[in-house]
């Protein structure tokens, strides 16, 4: 099947590993040109080696998304080297664990400039640059715990909801423009931050990564985690032209976890 993503520009954020870094690999591999930002030169670097050796373009931009002029810098770069930009996919890591009187004010703040500032700066700073293109596109990559919540999980639950809540907004107000907005919901897949999340639920539980994991899978209808690779393809469905008439949803790539109504 052909996307129709030969010769667009894609920028994805935090793309030096896990589920961005599969993301950027399959968008050069369905040929298009990308823009991928991440804060370690050396991840970085070494992902953009891969993606030339695909035979793809790639301009890799040193960053910490928090900095609040940092998505302007990233289009503006992205806009001087390849001239145009079609697809933007917002992607950070996800706050750290913990409930909710564990954490301050101070915990708050940090995740709302992470998980929920960045992608709205990303939107404002990449908007009027998708409005020239004929397949513009935005996919914000949350998690499934914006249908039913994780446990220690307090900050990421609540801010991805919010991250939700733009994309149905921008999916209405941008759909005269001809720019689809949607999102992608990964389930328990095989990245480092699922690594950190069950080395903090053995912790709490007094058990081992071992254990948790596999009370994990038995849950999971497919019976086992998912593969960034898994996720990778079906994002670049989402945000290619070839789902041209799909906007506004939130895609679960979960194995079946979630059982409850898709409304």
């Amino acid at each position: 099947m052909d996307l129709g993503l030969e010769g667009l520009v894609a920028l994805v954020t935090a793309s030096s590993k896990g589920l961005g870094r599969a993301t950027v690999l399959q968008l050069a591999r369905e040929g298009a040109r990308v823009a991928l930002c991440a804060r370690g030169q050396a991840a970085l670097t070494a992902v953009q080696t891969e993606i030339v050796a695909l035979g793809a373009e790639a301009l890799a931009i040193p960053t910490d998304l928090t900095a609040p002029d940092a998505p302007r810098r990233l289009v503006d770069a992205t806009l001087e080297r390849f001239g145009r930009l079609d697809i933007l996919i917002g992607n950070a890591g996800g706050p750290p664990p913990g409930g909710f009187l564990a954490l301050d004010e101070a915990a708050w703040e940090k995740a709302v400039q992470l998980t929920l500032m960045s992608f709205v700066r990303l939107c404002y700073a990449a908007i009027p640059s998708l409005q020239h293109s004929t397949h513009g596109s935005i996919l914000a990559f949350t998690s499934s715990s914006v249908k039913q919540p994780l446990p220690n999980l307090v900050l990421s639950n609540s801010l991805r909801m919010a991250v939700t809540g733009l994309v149905k907004s921008l999916a209405d107000e941008l759909a005269p423009s001809g720019i689809r907005v949607n999102a992608m919901c990964p389930g328990w897949t095989r990245t480092d931050r699922v690594d950190q999340l069950l080395r903090d639920r053995a912790q709490r539980n007094g058990t081992s990564v071992e254990v948790e994991e596999g009370q994990l899978t038995a849950s999971i209808p497919l019976g086992r985690l998912g593969t960034p690779e898994e996720f990778a393809r079906a994002a670049a469905f989402l945000a290619s032209p070839a789902a041209s008439y799909i906007t506004g949803v939130s895609l679960l790539v979960d194995g079946g976890s979630y059982r409850g109504s898709m409304g």
